[in-house]
């Protein structure tokens, strides 16, 4: 990681010149000591505090109930739901990638709207129209009804974790968002092993109302979506310019914080030039290239963990509950690797630990015939795609500057990855059970590559801080206009590695 002392770099005209300490780079951002609030009179991290319980829980429950209105598909499957919808074949593995076609489609628009409009209105409306379309899913009576439903479910949940990301960009510094995304994106995790123990005591209620128990599943989980969306119109706040929940000294704390170390507080227009920006940029392709890379091993172990595990021999009761433990040590993992990751102020190396501790819990499930071998692997591939994907998707959060840029980056980056899981819902076919050589190869082979991908990235990332420490790149300081902002091309921007 390129944290090198602290090099004075040109100002912009009629300012200071600014060192990297005080520029918008991941060595000043180290401390809090940069930033006089103290004429503020206010705590800054009891301010922090303040910030973490007012959004974090809405925004994590939010995308809990996203990822377990998209995943229970896996747990209705064991159910029931191909026998009763008459599906043959390959045809449930067609619901699965829909939803995902669905998804890529609408990302990048999506989240330009959330740039047009605010997050108070758009985030719980996101809500609401897809835990209608959750809904529906419970009472669909053929299989053109699934198909619809799931590429309309795609279509509705896509802006809400790109939204999101950006969201979190606009409160904290670049140095505090990481681990707060990732406390988001544990709501993954945390679905899943929430979905399996609802999905085992709902399918207890099979025959009630002349309905089937993987109906009631999505029924049940629908609703509680609906209801969420409509109190989060009440919880789910603005930018910090305009929250009521803090006071004029902590408004302008924020500002003060966010000015010093991001473009959070500049008033900039959209325009399609910032988005043409973003898809010009080799690393933005890069970052959506990272987790296109984990998307396939991280969806395919979510729409089929619980037929793994029954495959192994266990009934469908008892796989909905075996689901559990590896979601549960996945979600405790995604969080200690998040908090290392920020001390040590690296991000690479982690992600590429962790595919690694997951390309070993695949090697498991490839070579070995016992059950609690393959089952241990299930745990150690869930332990290892989490923590990683989490600090992916943070990484275009916190090294992408100006703020459409960032939007469409985040964006492009969910889409690109969401790729990988279109192809990774064809690959666990019925005819390839128990052992799935063929899904379970890909995920082993596509975190190879991420492990590839990322260490690439990494040494970009690194030679362009390194370029920018010696000065290499301050010619394009030349011709900015006062207080203009060059986004992460200026060169007192450094890069997270």
């Amino acid at each position: 990681m390129a944290d090198s002392e602290k090099t004075a770099l040109p100002a912009l005209k009629g300012q200071k010149p600014i060192n990297e300490k005080e520029a918008t780079s991941s060595s000043q951002s180290e401390t809090n000591e940069d930033i006089d609030v103290n004429g503020f009179g206010v705590d800054e991290k009891a301010l922090i505090r303040k910030l973490d319980l007012k959004l974090l829980p809405a925004l994590i429950l939010l995308y809990l109930l996203s990822f377990l209105d998209r995943s229970n598909v896996a747990n209705v499957r064991v159910e029931g739901l191909a026998k009763d919808l008459h599906m043959t074949g390959n045809q449930y593995l067609t619901g699965l990638t829909l939803y995902f076609i669905g998804y890529v489609l609408f990302e990048i628009p999506r989240n330009i709207v959330l740039k047009r409009t605010s997050p108070k209105s758009w985030l719980p409306t996101l809500t609401l129209t897809w835990g209608i379309v959750a809904n529906l899913l419970g009472i669909v009576q053929s299989m053109g009804g699934f198909f619809a439903a799931r590429f309309v479910l795609g279509m509705t949940e896509s802006g809400l974790f790109p939204g999101v990301v950006f969201y979190l960009s606009m409160w904290y510094k670049r140095e505090e968002q990481h681990y707060r995304i990732s406390l988001f994106f544990s709501a993954a995790s945390l679905a899943g092993a929430f979905g399996g123990i609802l999905a085992w005591g709902i399918a207890h209620m099979n025959g009630v109302g002349g309905l089937h128990g993987w109906r009631w599943i999505f029924l049940l989980e629908g609703m509680l979506t609906v209801v969420v969306s409509l109190i989060a119109y009440f919880f789910v706040a603005n930018y910090p310019s305009t929250a009521k929940f803090l006071s004029p000294k902590e408004r302008a704390c924020i500002q003060a914080r966010l000015a010093a170390n991001s473009d959070a507080t500049r008033d900039e227009a959209f325009t399609w030039a910032n988005v043409a920006t973003a898809a010009k940029d080799p690393k933005c392709w890069l970052y959506g290239l990272g987790f296109h890379t984990m998307s396939l091993p991280l969806y395919t172990l979510s729409l089929f963990l619980p037929t793994i595990i029954k495959e192994l021999g266990y009934t469908a009761a008892q796989a909905q509950l075996l689901t559990v433990p590896s979601y549960a040590v996945a979600t405790v993992l995604t969080i200690i690797v998040a908090v290392l990751s920020e001390r040590l102020k690296c991000r690479a190396p982690f992600i590429m630990a962790s595919s690694s501790l997951a390309a070993i819990g695949y090697i498991g499930l490839l070579a070995s015939r016992k059950a609690g071998v393959r089952y241990f692997g299930t745990i150690l591939a869930a332990a290892g795609i989490y923590p990683a994907t989490a600090i992916v998707l943070s990484w275009p959060a916190n090294n992408v500057s100006g703020q459409t840029k960032r939007a469409t980056a985040n964006a492009m980056q969910i889409s690109i990855g969401n790729l990988g899981a279109v192809l990774g819902t064809q690959l666990y076919r019925g005819a390839d059970g128990p052992r799935f050589f063929l899904g379970h190869s890909f995920a082993f082979g596509y975190l190879c590559a991420n492990i590839l991908v990322v260490g690439f990235l990494w040494i970009i990332l690194r030679r362009e801080n390194a370029k920018r420490d010696r000065g290499e790149r301050n010619e394009r300081l030349n011709r900015v206009r006062e207080n203009e902002w060059l986004g992460d091309e200026d060169p007192r921007w450094r890069f997270q590695t």
